[in-house]
């Protein structure tokens, strides 16, 4: 909702989107932040990941969970929760862990340990029986460079096992997968799998404004982007819609 006209704005489809969605990562906020944090970004977030296992050590976490809830947006807990947990050989506690915070989501990773991918797309198939599952891509190790054919694979096959999205990996870093050390985008990358995988099936992981700005420029202003930090989610907004430098001339008429 903007507060006042404008002239040759992109349209950005409303709640809930299956384009343009932004995932915000909380690392840790304390249930004051979480308000503040809602009362200017809820109406431009549409998922919230409580980063890898911040959830395990976060302070009245009941408390910030109900604040997300009561704003109507939906959370779930890092991928790397979940590996802690399957090399625990513990997954049935995990879902209850799920059940007991009444969260509907789950992320099944394997970025900091290794699964074999039939067993990783079993895994998804099993929880998709009872959340809504979004699996990432990519690994978390910079040493490990996974050929564009097998990102395409992956993808297709755990979008074909139950899951939702996939979501490129970047980490909170933006150093890794779909990046390089420096933090520019592996653009033939991104190009190579966009032949094959529907945009709006992957969200991509982009944690600095300038990693946005490509994927805005790339793929448009309703690019699916994780790893927003709440300070950044409305900021982000203004890059989609071209009202910040960056993005200034690319939805004016030519």
């Amino acid at each position: 909702m903007l507060n006042y006209h404008l002239d040759f704005l992109p349209e950005r489809p409303l709640k809930p989107r299956l384009t343009g969605f932004t995932m915000v990562m909380d690392k840790g906020l304390s249930v004051r932040q979480a308000e503040d944090f809602m009362e200017s970004g809820a109406e431009y977030t549409d998922i919230i990941k409580l980063g890898w296992a911040t959830s395990l050590v976060t302070p009245k976490l009941e408390e910030k969970l109900k604040v997300y809830r009561s704003c109507g947006i939906p959370f779930y807990l890092g991928g790397t929760l979940f590996e802690c947990f399957l090399v625990r050989n513990a997954l049935d506690e995990y879902k209850k862990l799920l059940n007991r915070f009444d969260i509907e989501h789950v992320e099944i990773s394997d970025g900091s340990i290794e699964i074999n991918h039939e067993k990783k797309c079993e895994i998804i198939a099993d929880f998709a029986k009872d959340f809504r599952v979004l699996s990432e891509v990519g690994s978390k190790d910079a040493e490990k460079i996974i050929a564009p054919y097998k990102w395409i694979q992956m993808m297709l096959d755990e979008i074909s096992a139950g899951s939702e999205r996939v979501i490129a990996e970047a980490r909170e870093s933006g150093n890794v997968g779909i990046f390089r050390g420096t933090g520019e985008v592996r653009s033939g990358l991104v190009d190579e799998i966009l032949t094959k995988v529907p945009n709006d099936k992957i969200i991509w992981e982009a944690p600095n404004k300038a990693q946005q700005t490509w994927f805005i420029k790339f793929a448009g202003p309703n690019v699916n982007l994780g790893n927003i930090a709440p300070s950044e989610i409305i900021p982000l907004e203004t890059l989609r819609i071209g009202v910040r430098s960056d993005t200034f001339h690319e939805f004016l008429p030519k």
